[in-house]
């Protein structure tokens, strides 16, 4: 079902953030719907590579929305995890913020 651990985490927190009611399960679908016509319509292939990058977008566009987080806020998040994947030796787990 999943291939990279990010997906199935991706997963997990819009079934979290669903489940503590921060929004209902048909406006998820339908901010995942409205991504992956967005990618139809940027001409995207349709072979499910992306799948999942379309469903963190759709995520961060409603914790955008529901006022849960900013975009400033998650594109530092996101700065941060890329310079901590780019920091961390092949074979150990990624952690944010390196250690000094």
């Amino acid at each position: 079902m999943f291939a990279e651990p990010w997906q199935a985490q991706a997963f997990a927190l819009a079934v979290t953030l669903s489940g503590q009611g921060h929004f209902t399960w048909k406006e998820w679908a339908g901010a995942l719907a409205g991504e992956l016509t967005a990618a139809e319509a940027r001409g995207e292939s349709d072979d499910g590579s992306r799948y999942y990058h379309h469903w963190v977008a759709a995520l961060e566009r409603l914790v955008t929305e529901k006022g849960l987080s900013d975009a400033p806020v998650l594109e530092e998040r996101k700065a941060a995890w890329a310079d901590a994947y780019r920091h961390t030796p092949h074979g150990k787990p990624v952690v944010l913020g390196r250690p000094d």
